[in-house]
């Protein structure tokens, strides 16, 4: 353990500010399919009884309109924010008129590119922004791609844990700038160190073999209609997952905030010679929101971003230029189908752990060519992460085994783990830290290898996907919302519908001019 962590650790433990651990902010976001119940994309609209998904705060849909995406408030204990989504399952399940909601990330058998239906929002101004995004989207990376689903893990520390570490460290930053330096801090070693998460927590080390379209590629085939990697944790964080050539040369640096939103700023506003020959519109159809390298910021694919809540009309990079970076939002965990949430409480208590290392360890700048070994340590494990004698790199150029290096991280983890159990008075992070061990120890306990022990068996990616997806309708309609929480949804649905009937029934200026205006607004903020 270094000093810093020590000192740190120590200052937390006192009886005075240990009850800071217990105000951590917890959020989740999860993805999910709508398929029919032979396991086929659903090719239906967005069910109107389960509200807008322009205005709706926990339901709405991501690329698709067949890809639900559910959104949770925030929670200092997980165990909250794992009920409300399991809520919000409940409620979605008793509207779906017996369709299903796919069980993995990695998507169905997937009709051709033109027929899958991409997100609509209604006829408002900001409605048809977030249509055409999506329409770039297609015309940049396919729609295929853009069907995958994943879980995004919100989490932020109290402000006050802030205020007493700067003051103890001298710190004279404005204490906003010293917190998002934190932040970026934490994200510098989330880099270095996330490569664990996929070891213990990736579920996609197979898929459907059209989702690969002809394309070349390097998988193996495990039977007539699946495709796999033997030691694989998660393909769909792979290069076979999200890719661009035009992302290739984005990388934004962590080493302060000003770097990464100048980076982003820079990409949202430099043309990319591909798009620029696609074009804005063919005649009066929009084909994307600009021919940039990015349309909007949030087009940037990452494992982590630091993250703001937004004003109303607000772009993110806006909220962290202008007030500093509030929470971290994880988006490299897949979803594991054998769970009906994705995620369980166990996984959420050592996340919470992992995260608060990365945040209390030393966290030096990334360079001499780090950020890149970083990315290779990463794809490695994502890759072949299970294979026996798997060596990773070090910070100091030396090779290590992963499963001596894993082993190293949980036990610098653990006095953090400890430090949550006392705030809590239980042992829920250590016994999460415990089963995480034993995945170290045995990779066969890890859900990439029971995922592929059960298609051993016989099954198809599909047929295994779809029997996980029907075991959980049972299950979340098996548990219908108590009356209260019913009605709550109920009301949140006709709310929803009324807002956005609302905003259409408003003057709209001319939408070429909104589009323009929204454009401007990222370059006009002052650096």
């Amino acid at each position: 353990m270094s000093d810093l962590l020590s000192r740190r650790l120590a200052q937390l433990g006192e009886p005075a500010h240990l009850s800071l651990l217990s105000e951590c902010l917890h959020g989740i976001e999860r993805e999910c399919l709508r398929v029919d119940h032979n396991g086929q994309l659903a090719l239906t609209p967005h069910p109107q009884a389960l509200g807008s998904a322009l205005t709706h705060a926990q339901i709405t849909t991501d690329y698709s309109e067949s890809l639900l995406e559910f959104i949770t408030g925030t929670a200092n204990d997980p165990a909250s924010t794992l009920d409300e989504l399991e809520r919000i399952h409940r409620f979605t399940y008793a509207k779906l008129d017996g369709e299903l909601l796919w069980s993995p990330s990695m998507p169905c058998a997937l009709p051709d590119e033109e027929t899958i239906p991409i997100a609509r929002y209604g006829s408002s101004n900001i409605g048809r922004l977030k249509y055409v995004y999506r329409k770039g989207l297609a015309l940049r990376y396919g729609k295929t791609m853009q069907c995958i689903a994943g879980i995004h893990y919100n989490f932020s520390l109290p402000e006050g844990l802030w205020q007493l570490q700067q003051r103890a460290e001298g710190d004279t930053q404005s204490a906003r700038d010293y917190q998002s330096a934190r932040y970026i801090a934490l994200i510098r070693n989330f880099r270095r160190y996330s490569w664990l998460l996929m070891y213990l927590f990736g579920a996609s080390p197979a898929l459907d073999k059209g989702f690969m379209r002809e394309r070349p590629h390097q998988l193996q085939e495990l039977d007539a209609n699946t495709l796999y990697l033997p030691w694989a944790t998660s393909l769909r964080m792979s290069d076979l997952g999200y890719q661009s050539s035009a992302q290739s040369g984005l990388t934004p640096c962590y080493n302060n905030l000003a770097s990464y939103t100048d980076s982003l700023r820079q990409a949202v506003a430099t043309p990319y010679p591909p798009y620029v020959a696609a074009g804005i519109k063919r005649g009066d159809e929009w084909l994307q929101l600009n021919t940039n390298i990015l349309q909007i910021e949030n087009e940037y694919y990452s494992s982590i971003r630091p993250k703001r809540v937004t004003y109303s009309g607000e772009r993110p990079i806006q909220a962290l230029m202008s007030r500093g970076v509030q929470y971290v939002e994880v988006r490299c965990l897949d979803i594991n189908p054998f769970l009906p949430l994705g995620i369980d409480l166990t996984q959420a208590r050592f996340i919470d752990a992992f995260l608060l290392y990365c945040a209390l360890e030393d966290s030096p700048l990334l360079e001499n060519g780090e950020c890149a070994s970083c990315t290779d340590n990463f794809l490695s494990v994502v890759r072949e992460g299970r294979r026996p004698g798997l060596h990773l790199q070090r910070r100091d150029g030396q090779s290590v085994e992963l499963k001596a290096w894993a082993g190293e991280l949980l036990e610098r983890i653990r006095p953090i783990a400890e430090l949550l159990d006392r705030s809590c008075a239980g042992q829920a992070h250590i016994e999460a830290l415990t089963l995480q061990q034993a995945k170290v120890d045995d990779p066969d306990l890890t859900p990439s290898a029971q995922i592929l022990k059960q298609l051993r068996q016989g099954q198809s990616f599909t047929q295994f996907a779809l029997q996980q997806s029907r075991r959980h309708a049972e299950y979340f309609r098996a548990h219908p919302l108590n009356a209260e929480h019913q009605a709550a949804f109920e009301q949140a649905t006709h709310q929803s519908l009324a807002e956005q009937a609302e905003l259409e029934a408003q003057p709209t200026s001319d939408f070429d001019a909104f589009v323009a205006a929204y454009q401007a607004s990222i370059l006009a903020v002052a650096v």
